[in-house]
């Protein structure tokens, strides 16, 4: 099980998370004139490297707020945590 650091409600289990897939995703500008191919990319087609990757995670069960998390995909170590909106640790980059 994984000890993840909310940076409001500081180190948690695990279980306290919900993940929310890739960091980092814009959202399309204008979704309705997307053709559905590129849509359907939108939705479904994400990265998928084995080394670091950053991801959004959610502290469900404490402060129900998002944040971003660079976590290692074959090890599951986390090189660091930062909010939404700021840029990516140092180390973590």
């Amino acid at each position: 099980m994984l000890n993840i650091e909310c940076p409001w409600c500081g180190e948690r289990a695990e279980i306290e998370f919900a993940y929310g897939g890739q960091a980092h995703v814009a959202y399309p500008q204008d979704p309705r004139a997307l053709p559905d191919d590129e849509w359907a990319r939108y939705i479904f087609v994400r990265d998928n490297p084995r080394g670091f990757f950053r991801e959004r995670w959610m502290h469900r069960h404490g402060c129900r707020r998002w944040f971003n998390l660079v976590r290692h995909t074959v090890t599951h170590e986390i090189a660091g945590v930062y909010k939404l909106g700021e840029p990516p640790p140092e180390a973590a980059a």
